[in-house]
């Protein structure tokens, strides 16, 4: 499958689409992917690879889906823990004894974003349109994955992640990788003024870059230079941000879109692991 970006690899294996990214490909101490909606079980708006709870599906093919997807990518499914999101910038670190949270076992509730640096644990966050984050530390060993819509963006999710993985691992936000995955595209994220303006009041990021006035109260906001930048006043040098440049709302036939569907619809998730024990059998 042609993507029509060098940001993004179309994978598919055991009859599930996955797509990865080529700057966490070149780390062989970690596992990651990003859904699609194909290869599950599910059905009608949620067909096929429907990876999110409590939206009408039954939780028995969510589970099927994850275990599907898992199995696919070389990751195992009791590795799994769960990111609980309210669109705010709390960013949690986990372990192996927090495996299976939001799965198997009840999560912690009101948390954007997951690190490690434990082997065995695979951090997922959902998403239907908002940003995910990733973030890899090859000096050390630890990673990071994060959510971020709109207000999460603003709020400087991406920064609150770099600082978490300095204050709990020492790493140097100058020897962080850091992709920007699918989401909702600066062609397609059109707002309306109250949202524009707590955009526009970011001076310091020079918001008249990504942002563009259409008329008749609606504007355009490019949702990945923004966190691109975020990440750049945090430390991470912009030779180690990669952006996806992949639209979840411009490729509904492949991707979950909140905005495309209008709400009817199913969730992507992506995934982060160390390679260790969470490496498939």
């Amino acid at each position: 499958m042609n993507l029509n970006t060098k940001q993004v690899t179309w994978n598919q294996n055991r009859g599930v689409g996955f797509l990865t990214f080529p700057a966490l490909e070149r780390l062989p101490f970690l596992s990651h992917a990003f859904s699609t909606r194909l290869g599950g079980v599910s059905q009608q708006e949620f067909s096929s690879l429907n990876l999110a709870f409590g939206r009408g599906d039954s939780d028995r093919n969510v589970l099927e889906n994850y275990r599907r997807i898992c199995a696919a990518v070389g990751l195992k499914a009791d590795s799994m823990v769960s990111s609980a999101q309210v669109h705010k910038t709390v960013v949690r670190r986990v372990g192996r004894q927090n495996c299976g949270e939001g799965f198997t076992k009840p999560q912690m509730e009101g948390v954007d974003g997951l690190i490690t640096n434990e082997p065995g644990v695979t951090l997922v966050t959902h998403h239907a349109d908002c940003v995910p984050l990733y973030f890899a530390d090859p000096v050390r060993k630890a990673v990071g994955l994060s959510h971020a819509g709109w207000r999460g963006t603003a709020a400087g999710m991406g920064a609150e992640t770099v600082r978490s993985m300095v204050r709990e691992f020492h790493s140097r936000p100058q020897d962080l990788i850091c992709v920007i995955g699918p989401s909702i595209g600066p062609c397609c994220f059109e707002v309306d003024f109250p949202v524009y303006e707590v955009f526009a009041g970011m001076k310091d990021l020079s918001p008249q870059d990504w942002t563009r006035e259409d008329g008749g109260g609606k504007y355009h906001i490019d949702l990945w230079q923004v966190n691109r930048r975020i990440l750049m006043s945090a430390g991470v040098p912009d030779q180690n941000i990669f952006i996806s440049g992949f639209c979840t709302q411009c490729h509904p036939d492949l991707l979950f879109s909140h905005r495309a569907s209008h709400g009817k619809r199913g969730g992507l998730s992506a995934f982060l692991a160390l390679r260790g024990n969470s490496d498939a059998d």
